[in-house]
């Protein structure tokens, strides 16, 4: 070996081999990692061969991208006690480093690298002494260097620091025993044991470990928590997503392609991703149409619709957000449109607040804005004066209601929570009267009388309830089979002018239909009358 050596020591001469070593390839620019160089400073190993232990750490420390959040170093030495020269959280700068490897003083007594492994283990790889938490998954790794035999048992202790995720590469040196190096050594072996026959091969055992280093596994430390694939890479394991997947924010977990984001799907109301495709879906109590994109609305006929909302304060701010999404959703399935369905709203509580018109806005989407802008009044349950604002005022041509000469029906849909704080009859009475078509909508504690005395009748068909707020939907349906007009009042409903020729024909022929009824009718109860006339003037 001190032939070797002298070998070693006219390569210095000529060229400091460390420089060599940081020219020969690019610096490592490895993920996180935490590194430890155990280093044998006994008596066997001489001065000299000591400087070359010491230079090989100064060479490898150039080719290492080190820093807090990049590679940190720390280096122990032993012989028969173990001492640190620096711990892992001591230095950030890769001269700081050096500097304290320069200083190294050998302590030049017995070999116990079984001691080393286990005060690495306990103490160098702790999280007080600078080591990432395990929750963190950042690679650990040992380099143990050493010139001879263990006086001590490797095996035990070697095979523990492994349990607790610490990979080590075992180096001998020349008179170094290839038992003992594969005993402390992390497998596979041919990729962790390393035999210097002589010092002037140290340099390509150099290239060839900083080449390990780079190339580590990071997927192999720890749970690193990916859901399909961990892939390692020269800045630290990443996850990745079978095909259809996409990786999501923490960087672990994968979910199904949102195609809908990627493509120009065209739904007209929710696109949904499936797998490597995508369907389009439509609001509850409406149908996807045969083009897979648009939702069925009310198109046959016309209506106007005056939506009475109960703002009282036992609604709650947050049902009444519920309350606001299930009238967008009634408004989802109506044709809106100043010549179709024309929507108007009011809010009641103490008081009566018209929210928007009937004449206001021309299209859903307006609508359905307005609706989630409207805010929440509080206070009391005053039904009765609701039902009068609306009969007074809501169905006037001057609020948007079409004039009565056209026969465009009139709904009235009244939502409410609970008991009125006043009289509903009369204005219920007067709303049906008028020819509106009232429909009762009660969740919760809302009575049932008051909501059969507000609706039309048959009451089976114009009064709905839901147990709570969060179960309303399931009475959409039941909405739209009775205020589409196709479906329900106004099925066949066509709007014309009182003035257009064929309605003035048609109008005529129904008037002397009627009259011609009216004849008969006339002429047989005249007969009727004659007879019974005969029948008592044969009895006296």
């Amino acid at each position: 070996m001190r032939g070797l050596l002298c070998c070693l020591v006219l390569l210095f001469l000529l060229q400091p081999w460390e420089s060599q070593l940081q020219l020969a390839g690019p610096r490592c620019h490895t993920g996180p990692l935490d590194l430890v160089f155990v280093i044998d400073s006994s008596r066997s190993v001489r001065p000299f061969e000591f400087e070359t232990m010491r230079q090989f750490l100064v060479g490898l420390l150039r080719g290492l991208n080190v820093g807090p959040n990049a590679t940190r170093v720390g280096v122990i030495q032993y012989s028969s006690q173990v001492q640190s020269v620096f711990p892992l959280r001591a230095f950030s700068r890769r001269e700081d480093m050096e500097r304290a490897i320069r200083d190294l003083v050998p302590l030049a007594q017995g070999t116990m690298t079984g001691l080393a492994i286990q005060y690495a283990m306990n103490v160098a790889f702790s999280v007080a002494e600078g080591a990432r938490p395990p929750e963190e998954r950042v690679p650990r790794v040992a380099v143990i260097v050493t010139d001879g035999r263990p006086q001590d048992r490797v095996a035990e202790v070697a095979a523990q620091a492994r349990a607790r995720g610490i990979e080590i590469y075992a180096v001998g040196v020349q008179r170094a025993d290839v038992g003992s190096l594969r005993a402390m050594a992390s497998p596979p072996l041919d990729e962790h044991v390393f035999l210097v026959e002589s010092f002037d091969l140290i340099q390509e055992f150099g290239l060839q470990f900083q080449s390990r280093l780079c190339a580590i596994d990071y997927c192999s430390f720890g749970n690193h928590s990916c859901q399909h694939e961990c892939v390692s890479t020269p800045g630290g394991p990443r996850c990745h997503c079978r095909e259809g997947h996409d990786l999501q924010p923490d960087g672990r977990s994968c979910q199904v392609r949102d195609l809908c984001n990627g493509v120009d799907h065209g739904c007209e109301f929710q696109c949904v991703s499936e797998g490597l495709s995508y369907r389009c879906l439509c609001p509850e109590g409406r149908q996807l149409q045969a083009d897979g994109k648009s939702c069925d609305r009310c198109r046959e006929g016309h209506v106007d619709l005056v939506l009475l909302v109960d703002g009282s304060k036992s609604v709650r701010p947050q049902n009444f957000e519920l309350v606001k999404r299930f009238v967008n959703q009634i408004v989802d399935f109506l044709d809106v449109s100043p010549e179709g369905t024309r929507v108007g709203l009011v809010q009641f509580s103490s008081r009566v607040r018209t929210e928007f018109p009937l004449g206001r806005y021309g299209t859903a989407a307006e609508v359905k804005q307005a609706v989630l802008a409207m805010e929440y009044m509080e206070r009391g349950t005053m039904t009765g004066l609701a039902l009068r604002h609306m009969v007074e005022h809501s169905f006037s041509e001057a609020q948007g209601a079409r004039p009565r000469a056209l026969n465009v029906p009139r709904v009235g849909l009244v939502f409410t929570d609970g008991r009125s704080q006043d009289d509903i009859s009369v204005w219920a009475a007067r709303a049906k009267e008028e020819g509106i078509v009232m429909y009762a909508v009660g969740v919760g504690k809302a009575v049932e009388a008051e909501l059969r005395e507000i609706a039309s009748e048959p009451a089976e068909l114009h009064v709905s309830y839901a147990p709570d707020f969060g179960t309303m939907t399931h009475l959409l349906q039941n909405l739209r089979g009775s205020i589409c007009p196709e479906e329900g009042i106004s099925a066949g409903t066509e709007l014309r002018s009182p003035c257009e020729c064929e309605s003035l024909v048609e109008f005529q022929g129904r008037t002397l239909g009627a009259l011609e009824s009216l004849t008969l009718n006339l002429a047989q109860l005249t007969a009727r009358l004659e007879h019974l006339e005969n029948q008592l003037a044969n009895q006296k």
